[in-house]
């Protein structure tokens, strides 16, 4: 019997067990059923007789900037993602500012020139806001909060419950790179050529793939706890589980040499801007055809297969030995996004 905890700790956050337990027990059971089952990155709504998708996040990235984007250009990232990554065409966006006392003047304007770049970019509106301004020590410089509300796209029918054994497991482009950015950022680690975030849009990539949405069975963006949370969740109390194949999973260069000399399982850590997707065998060529012409989709490949291994996540290596990929218990990376 898993003992009760009687306080938060930082790993509450991070996306693993104790972050799904955080969630499931202690808020999503207090709401009940409804649009929060099933942690959706977006919650499908209707509103006279037309449906919507709406999520929001928050964001307490440290520090504030980094290699590859900022908390502004995160916040806009993130919340489009989820809506994207839900079947969904990003249309508004709230914002929602906490300063700290102190804060320097050129660099809210340049994380607030950040969220105009990257909402313009997506095609997304800032249509409503709040600003709060807390006195020094009370706020670690800024936090944002973003909502987002999204136009379902037809064709799309997304459940981990669709999954079948057989179906192709797609990832749109190098992984852990925006983890690995902010903590060598955080901890002053100079590294030649070293990891660049990819925080960035999805959406282009799902509305490329929408022509074979019928096909599509799952789409998620692996922030927090990288692709072994996110796969661990799309097959937990399941007949089906994945194989990943270690020969084949695209990494950068620079993320990868940090991951290593850090001893960091990359599995684990977070992408801001890229896209895991399920599907049936029979688009999946299609998919990734169509992502190959779009400068964002580059990289993009089959990284494993669902098969039969009710509920769990298996890594192939290189060696052609096989392990077990499991969520993380607590905190890999601390504010990260």
């Amino acid at each position: 019997m898993r003992q009760r905890e009687t306080s938060i700790q930082l790993a509450h956050g991070g996306g693993g067990v104790m972050s799904r337990n955080l969630i499931r027990d202690e808020i999503v059971s207090r709401f009940g059923r409804g649009p929060l089952e099933g942690l959706p990155d977006a919650a499908r709504i209707s509103i006279a007789g037309r449906e919507l998708l709406f999520t929001t996040d928050s964001y307490v990235v440290t520090p504030l900037e980094f290699p590859g984007g900022n908390i502004g250009s995160l916040a806009v990232h993130g919340t489009v993602n989820d809506l994207a990554v839900s079947g969904g065409r990003p249309r508004w966006l709230s914002l929602g500012l906490i300063l700290e006392e102190g804060l320097p003047f050129e660099v809210l304007r340049r994380v607030l020139d950040a969220i105009v770049a990257a909402a313009t970019a997506c095609d997304v509106r800032v249509a409503t806001g709040d600003t709060k301004v807390v006195a020094r020590g009370q706020c670690d410089g800024m936090f944002i909060n973003t909502s987002g509300i999204g136009d379902p796209i037809p064709g799309f029918r997304l459940g981990p419950e669709r999954l079948r054994p057989g179906d192709w497991v797609l990832a749109s482009g190098t992984l852990g790179d925006h983890g690995m950015a902010v903590l060598a950022a955080r901890a002053g680690i100079g590294i030649m050529g070293g990891p660049v975030s990819d925080s960035a849009p999805v959406h282009r990539l799902v509305e490329a793939a929408a022509a074979f949405a019928g096909g599509v069975r799952f789409m998620r963006d692996p922030t927090r706890g990288g692709i072994a949370s996110v796969l661990n969740e799309a097959v937990e109390g399941q007949a089906v589980g994945i194989l990943l194949r270690e020969a084949v999973l695209p990494f950068a260069p620079g993320t990868r040499s940090a991951a290593e000399m850090l001893g960091l399982d990359l599995l684990n850590v977070a992408c801001e801007g890229r896209l895991l997707m399920i599907c049936e065998p029979g688009v999946g060529e299609g998919i990734l055809e169509t992502w190959h012409r779009l400068p964002e989709g580059q990289r993009a490949c089959r990284i494993g297969e669902v098969d039969d291994r009710g509920g769990a996540v298996i890594l192939e290596t290189v060696m052609g030995s096989r392990r077990l990929v499991d969520v993380p218990q607590g905190e890999v990376l601390p504010r990260i996004c």
